[in-house]
């Protein structure tokens, strides 16, 4: 993403959901960033939901943090992900899932 605009975002997850299955994404939650202030628009076009996860309550987005947890011991706090390579990313990945 370019930025954490709320633009950038709805392009992103649209994007993301596009890719996807039809239908296979039933519900989102996400934090309570601004970014997420298109979450009416993403809900109408794709008929899901988005929930927002309560302030400081990260366990309501189990997945998501245990998925940064095991992404960090790869790339670190302030590692410049632009410089990273798509090879760099796929050995990531591919560790994780397999």
């Amino acid at each position: 993403m370019p930025d954490r605009s709320a633009k950038s975002m709805e392009i992103v997850i649209k994007k993301l959901i596009s890719s996807l299955p039809t239908g296979i994404v039933k519900t989102i939650t996400v934090d309570r960033g601004k970014e997420f202030v298109c979450y009416k628009t993403i809900e109408s076009q794709f008929e899901n939901n988005i929930y927002f996860a309560d302030p400081y309550s990260a366990w309501q987005r189990g997945t998501n943090e245990n998925s940064n947890g095991l992404l960090r011991e790869f790339f670190p706090k302030k590692t410049d992900l632009a410089k990273t390579t798509q090879a760099e990313l796929f050995y990531a990945l591919y560790s994780i899932n397999h």
